[in-house]
């Protein structure tokens, strides 16, 4: 039943100043796909929970396609008050931990920038088992 509007934030934006210019009452920031955010940025959020007293909650992946951490990521795991994981099922059955990228047929990609944007279905949950073991499936299939 509560709903409220929201604020796409580009990568050079500063948040801390645009939380400041808001003339209403904010009582929390909630933020989906923080990894995206600069370290910079993280750190404007942090600002805003040590200085204004505003809660922010970050959601968002921990690492790319590659297993990498996100910049963003990497800040918020470093300077966060907490951190509660929402676990994510591979089709085996065990833990997802790999967002992995799945081209247009079905391979997963192992190269390429960091951040690709396209719809969802480019990605799969998968555990590192899985898709370790898809990969080398792949490099043997291309022999």
């Amino acid at each position: 039943g509560l709903s409220s509007s929201c604020e796409p934030i580009d990568k050079n934006a500063n948040i801390y100043d645009l939380f400041l210019d808001k003339e209403t009452c904010i009582d929390v920031i909630i933020s989906d796909e923080s990894q995206f955010f600069t370290e910079k940025q993280i750190d404007e959020l942090r600002l805003i929970v040590d200085e204004l007293n505003t809660p922010v909650i970050c959601f968002g992946l921990r690492t790319d396609f590659l297993t990498k951490l996100f910049p963003g990521s990497k800040r918020l795991l470093e300077i966060s008050d907490s951190l509660s994981e929402i676990k994510t099922i591979c089709e085996c059955g065990s833990k997802a931990t790999v967002s992995a990228r799945i081209d247009d047929f079905g391979n997963i990609v192992t190269s390429g920038e960091q951040v690709f944007l396209g719809g969802n279905e480019t990605y799969i949950a998968m555990c590192h088992k899985c898709w370790t073991k898809k990969i080398k499936e792949q490099k043997e299939n291309e022999r």
